[in-house]
């Protein structure tokens, strides 16, 4: 049966048009605005929340990114703003990171072992029924961004073993602000900020909207527009309501296609992959409620909905003909791979002070409801049909989940703190193959899993500028529909474990700030492919070990000069069993560092900075030789990646009150070099340039 498919994801244009007319008819309203009372804050959800008693609060390390360090950095993507960031490895793909690849601490950069959140909310299209690369958020729309490791991150789940990194939208602020971005690969941006308060100040509104299109380094082009708007008001004198849309389509000229070898060692720019798109999508609600219901309880409850829309349109190579060629030579015959996902969740947390056992206490109780949907179609069509063809698969995956978190933080004494905790997270996951009759053996499969997840973490105040940290806890990742059910079978997966230790040391004192930590996670259970029944295709078999330290250091200087750095060392993170025991874990750099000189006075600031990848294998035969599979050019590629080091120079300068210049160069020095395999060689961004300006009227 041939069937129409869809050729990608609409602009809609309803949609921009109402966010541009709904914002210029708030211009004057926000204008006239005099009102020196201030305005209502919408609640939101914060991973650490703002000032340096929020930081000392957390038993594991922390890095916050400000809205000033973005502006600065001018990153094209949320991805190039994380570079920086203790710990964090990213596998880049293309310079503006359509999809997601981070590593925590030496776990492999496929963001599977990470959560991601934005405003609280999880980002990943499917945390429980598939893969979470597939949208990664504007950076235009924020404001920061949080990064929290350790014992801390217990609150929040699944998928923590890393860390969480949550971004922070804009908050909305009266006015009217226009930013626009030109740069190397004919790429043009325009991002329209506007927001206006009620006369009381008990209601705002905001939104920012940005248009994005680039010819692409290789020739990878999109076309992106994005759109956010909040709303939130006081209801009485104790309670808040924030309402946040966002929509979201992404139209890129990328593939898994990457360079073959020699191709990459003569420099050559061309896509690999001309005639791949990867069309994508996303719409998102959510709702957030606060209530002071007294002096010592606070109840915030968030309701947030998505639908994420994938379809990626690849052609079929000749292998034979491609090794000759020594590129890839495309046949006639496309696949459609189209995901849509969606997700409803509700989640609620009750904070309460209280002197249970003559000493302070702080308690957390939080409880989640999630369920969330996939249909996975695959459509088999030629160059000629232009996207449409025969339904070649079809099937839905679904997950349910219920988490279920509480601690209490007891203050020992004004200097040390500890807070134990406990997460309960049950899941059932069911995958259902509509191509079959529903009385067939194979037409469904389903499983389900329970994971009891105890932490404790401590803080200690040893000096007024030194500050000892520290946790014990277990974590998990979830196996994901297509693990879990591999086969239309209940492969009998328990979900991937880890025991994750961290001890640190921060503080600071005149000018300088430092925070050192070190950290191990050993996983008991990670998934391995084959299994002793023959039955199964999967087992719990896999056993890694990560462990390692991280240093992070500033001094601000009386004179405006400042420089900020730091080193992520991880010397074990390695396979432990299986045919792969003792060798490094895939896209896990031994070495990460980062170091930043700038000067900031008066109006101008400038920055240069330096971000070093170590060496790293992509492929866990740790073999030297970058190949497809067995040396071939079939399959996902692997091989030694050499380390790396790029140089990026930053300027800003505020001609007045009303405008901003900005100016930046990234890769200063035109390094060359691999940033990833999938099915060749995916090439760093080469020197390019930005310029800018923002006007605030």
């Amino acid at each position: 049966m041939n069937k129409p498919i869809a050729t990608g994801v609409s602009l809609r244009p309803k949609t921009l048009a109402l966010a541009i007319a709904s914002s210029m008819l708030l211009v004057s309203y926000a204008q006239a605005e005099t009102s020196t009372e201030k305005r209502v804050q919408l609640p939101k959800i914060d991973v650490v929340g703002s000032g340096d008693e929020s930081v000392a609060r957390q038993p594991g390390s922390v890095t916050i990114i400000d809205s000033e360090q973005l502006q600065l950095m001018q990153p094209r993507s949320t991805e190039d703003a994380l570079r920086r960031v203790p710990g964090i490895a990213i596998k880049g793909e293309e310079e503006t990171a359509v999809v997601v690849n981070i590593g925590m601490r030496g776990l492999p950069a496929d963001s599977s072992k990470t959560l991601i959140l934005e405003d609280g909310v999880p980002v990943a299209p499917g945390l429980f029924v598939g893969n979470g690369r597939y949208f990664n958020p504007r950076i235009q729309r924020m404001e920061s961004i949080e990064v929290l490791k350790g014992a801390a991150s217990l609150r929040y789940g699944p998928s923590t073993i890393g860390g969480v990194i949550n971004y922070i939208t804009k908050q909305p602020e009266p006015g009217v602000a226009l930013s626009l971005r030109h740069g190397s690969w004919n790429t043009n941006e325009a991002t329209l900020e506007v927001g206006a308060a009620a006369p009381s100040n008990e209601a705002v509104f905001g939104a920012v909207i940005t248009k994005a299109e680039s010819d692409g380094f290789m020739d990878k082009g999109y076309d992106m527009t994005d759109i956010m708007l909040k709303a939130g008001m006081a209801v009485g004198t104790n309670q808040w309501l924030s309402l946040k849309y966002s929509d979201h389509t992404n139209d890129a000229n990328i593939s898994y296609r990457g360079l073959f070898l020699q191709d990459y060692k003569d420099g050559k720019t061309y896509n690999p992959a001309p005639d791949d798109y990867y069309l994508s999508s996303r719409r998102a609600l959510e709702l957030n409620h606060e209530w002071d219901i007294n002096h010592n309880v606070r109840l915030n409850t968030l309701l947030y909905w998505s639908e994420t829309a994938r379809d990626y349109w690849r052609y079929g190579v000749d292998n034979t003909a491609s090794a000759a060629a020594g590129r890839w030579v495309y046949t006639d015959n496309l696949n459609g791979n189209n995901r849509t996902f969606e997700r409803v969740g509700v989640e609620t947390r009750l904070y309460v002070t209280h002197n249970t056992f003559g000493i302070q206490n702080e308690a957390e109780i939080g409880l989640r409801y999630l369920t969330e949907e996939l249909t996975d179609q695959t459509i088999a069509a030629t160059r000629l049909r232009d996207r449409t063809g025969t339904l070649s698969r079809d099937r839905r995956d679904s997950a349910d989940s219920i988490a279920l978190f509480a601690q209490n933080r007891f203050m020992i004494s004004d200097a040390l703190a500890v807070t134990p905790g406990v997460r309960i997270e049950q899941y059932e996951q069911e995958r259902k193959n509509l191509q079959r009759d529903i009385g067939a053996a194979d037409y469904k499969a389903d499983t389900s899993n329970t994971e009891v997840l105890p932490g404790v973490g401590v803080t200690w105040q040893l000096a007024p500028a030194a500050q000892v940290f520290g946790g014990v806890y277990k974590a998990f990742s979830p196996a994901e529909n297509g693990v879990a059910l591999d086969g239309m079978t209940d492969q009998k997966l328990e979900a991937e474990r880890s025991t994750n230790l961290e001890i640190g040391v921060r503080g600071a004192q005149s000018g300088f700030r430092y925070e050192v930590a070190a950290f191990q996670m050993d996983f008991t259970n990670q998934i391995a492919a084959g299994n002793s029944d023959p039955s199964l295709s999967q087992s719990n078999t896999g056993k890694t070990l990560h462990q390692g330290f991280e240093l992070a250091a500033g001094y601000q200087l009386p004179s405006g000069m400042y420089i900020d750095g730091n080193v992520t060392y991880v010397p074990t993170s390695e396979y432990r069993t299986g045919d792969d025991k003792g060798n490094r874990i895939v896209y896990s750099p031994e070495l990460l560092a980062n170091l930043a000189i700038g000067y900031a006075m008066g109006a101008l600031k400038t920055e240069l900075s330096a971000n070093h990848t170590g060496s790293q294998y992509g492929s866990s035969d740790n073999r030297k030789e970058i190949s497809g599979n067995n040396g071939g050019i079939g399959g996902i590629w692997g091989g030694e990646i050499d380390a790396y080091t790029t140089l990026n120079l930053n300027a800003q300068y505020q001609v007045n009150q009303q405008l901003a210049i900005n100016g930046s160069v990234k890769n200063l020095t035109d390094e060359h070099y691999v940033s990833g395999l999938r099915q060749g060689i995916y090439v760093g961004p080469e020197r390019s340039f930005d310029l800018g300006i923002r006007y605030q009227f």
